[in-house]
């Protein structure tokens, strides 16, 4: 059986993402300026081709991430045990 976990923990989210090859990211022609946009956390090795995707850094990221008051819902294994990249942006309680 696979489990979710929530945080908002910046480097728990990027040691997350990292163990997974994710990089931080935003759907392109979201945002402008001060605002980062839609976030996305992107696995390059999962995806031939992502044109919609644009990759940002760490601190835009999380600035937007903390902006918006955002929580961080991911699963750190399927139900087959292997490792996993299932993870949404929530709203903050």
């Amino acid at each position: 059986m696979s489990t979710s976990n929530q945080t908002s923990n910046h480097n728990e989210i990027k040691q997350w993402a990292k163990e997974r090859g994710g990089v931080p990211a935003r759907v392109k022609g979201t945002g402008n300026g001060e605002d980062a946009g839609i976030l996305r956390i992107h696995f390059p090795k999962h995806s031939e081709h992502n044109d919609d995707l644009e990759e940002i850094s760490w601190e835009d990221f999380f600035e937007e991430f903390e902006e918006n008051k955002l929580d961080f819902l991911f699963q750190e294994k399927k139900s087959d045990g292997e490792q996993s990249t299932f993870h949404k942006f929530i709203q903050r309680k």
